[in-house]
């Protein structure tokens, strides 16, 4: 569940910013490892059974992290500088937690698939891309 209730009243603009600032590091770490997994799937690396499954745990220890902490209401999108965060994590609340649960899910079957086979892992980076993909179409603004 992200925090909805009374953020800008009860926060200072600092707190605002580190919490952009942490949402920015936890997607900087989910692209990182999902980087390595997709150079094995493109074959831009060499398949490696044991670098994959330690990229794919670390993708996925990163994809748990809980958003109450990070998606703080008043902090989106033209309210705090950096943020991408659209309107609509905060008025489709549940829709957003859904597809943050679809990014937890995909990185989680991925520890497996990246360990057993480099047509495993190709699977896998399918679902895991999926999930990024629609959270960003749907809760993540343009570039300013």
């Amino acid at each position: 569940m992200i925090a909805t209730a009374g953020f800008a009243a009860s926060h200072s603009e600092k707190a605002a910013s580190d919490a952009v600032n942490a949402r920015h590091a936890q997607m900087q770490l989910i692209a990182y490892h999902t980087g390595i997994l997709g150079g094995m799937a493109k074959g831009e690396t060499e398949y490696n059974a044991e670098m994959a499954t330690a990229a794919a745990t670390n993708l996925h220890a990163a994809a748990g992290f809980q958003p109450r902490t990070l998606w703080l209401e008043g902090t989106e999108q033209g309210a705090v500088e950096g943020s991408r965060a659209k309107a609509e994590i905060w008025s489709d609340s549940e829709g957003f937690n859904d597809a943050f649960m679809a990014l937890e899910t995909a990185s989680a079957d991925m520890i497996e698939a990246a360990g057993t086979d480099l047509d495993a892992l190709k699977a896998g980076m399918g679902a895991v891309g999926k999930a990024c993909g629609a959270c960003h179409d749907d809760y993540r603004g343009p570039k300013n």
